[in-house]
């Protein structure tokens, strides 16, 4: 699969530097004056564009190095063995970058992500709100004046949770029952917002899906990519 997938590189740029001369001259200051050294431009603009759009990191130095070493017939300045292991990581690194792009286009294109991205930037602007370098939004409701909890820590709270448009999905509060966690397994935004906090305090959060339950959906009511709302209640850390 290595070789050939070398052997199919090779041979596009063998392709792509024919008609190119064969003789070795030092680089002259560029004039796009003529149908080769426009063509030549646009091979050389097009490739560093693919290859940055694949996740690539271009040097265009390099690139202009490998260009002259090929049309003077030179030989090549990478081992076959290094050659091999570059192409192989190369392409294991475009999958990633490719699969990436592509849940990144799915969810941008997700209803529930653009109605809780236009909601989080429309409530940035709101007074008392705070937005965190996460993009966590948070609003006290009443300060505390205990301990604050560290993310080891297990925390005792009441908290009411909601969607946008105020459908709640789950309630202690409504149960009338505290509920006691260890705060490093909960949804990030949990985590990080509650260390915010100090005992005897009511913030509410505006937590994005991202640091919610990103694509996925939790339960009958919150689905992929929901910016959920909690209002939650600090009653006590235990280290």
């Amino acid at each position: 699969m290595k070789k050939t997938l070398a052997i199919a590189i090779a041979s596009l740029l063998a392709l792509q530097l024919s008609g190119c001369g064969k003789e070795e001259r030092q680089p002259e200051p560029l004039t796009l004056d003529s149908d080769a050294n426009k063509a030549s431009y646009l091979l050389g603009y097009e490739l560093a564009k693919q290859m940055q759009r694949d996740g690539v990191v271009v040097n265009a130095d390099a690139v202009a190095q490998g260009a002259r070493d090929a049309v003077a017939s030179s030989a090549v300045q990478v081992s076959d063995d290094s050659a091999l292991e570059v192409v192989d990581t190369t392409a294991s690194n475009y999958l990633v970058v490719r699969q990436e792009v592509i849940a990144l286009q799915r969810k941008q294109s997700n209803p529930n992500w653009q109605a809780g991205q236009q909601f989080l930037t429309e409530n940035a602007s709101k007074d008392g709100v705070v937005t965190t370098d996460s993009g966590l939004q948070y609003q006290v409701l009443t300060e505390g004046s205990g301990a604050r909890p560290e993310a080891t820590d297990e925390v005792e709270v009441h908290y009411h949770g909601t969607l946008i448009d105020g459908t709640v999905f789950d309630s202690s509060v409504d149960r009338d029952q505290k509920i006691t966690f260890p705060l490093n397994r909960v949804i990030p935004g949990w985590t990080e917002g509650v260390q915010l906090m100090k005992e005897g305090a009511k913030y509410r959060f505006f937590i994005p899906s991202e640091l919610a339950y990103g694509g996925r959906a939790a339960g009958p009511t919150i689905q992929p990519h929901s910016t959920l709302v909690f209002d939650v209640e600090l009653f006590k850390v235990n280290p």
